[in-house]
């Protein structure tokens, strides 16, 4: 099985900064693509950024010019810094992979979130 542990998120002034981190573990073969959604109160699940196993990044117009999304391959592990935040980014974060397993195919693999509150 693959497992992913979030860490990062917190209360943050608007204008802040926060750095999430999301690290992967388990039986996992390759990781394809990394990516960062979140889900406001009352809103649907949205995708923030990708990136590509490649290192090519997308991201949502919403974020792009404040967040970066990055990946360090050796620690299967996805960050996603982000600068100059506003209350509406207020949501909970979650990091999604799709990788392959030993023993299954390529499926995606969700965190169990994390809460970030732009607040003054």
């Amino acid at each position: 099985q693959v497992q992913l542990v979030e860490s990062g998120g917190g209360l943050v002034q608007p204008g802040g900064s926060l750095r999430l981190s999301c690290a992967a573990s388990g039986s996992i073969g390759s990781i394809g693509s990394m990516r960062w959604h979140r889900q406001a109160p009352g809103k649907e699940r949205e995708l923030v950024a990708d990136i590509t196993s490649g290192g090519s990044a997308n991201y949502a117009d919403s974020v792009k010019g404040r967040f970066t999304i990055s990946r360090d391959n050796t620690k299967s592990t996805v960050y996603l810094q982000m600068n100059s935040l506003k209350p509406e980014d207020t949501a909970v974060y979650y990091c999604n992979i799709y990788a392959n397993t030993w023993r299954s195919s390529w499926s995606d693999y969700w965190g169990q979130g994390t809460q970030v509150t732009v607040s003054s």
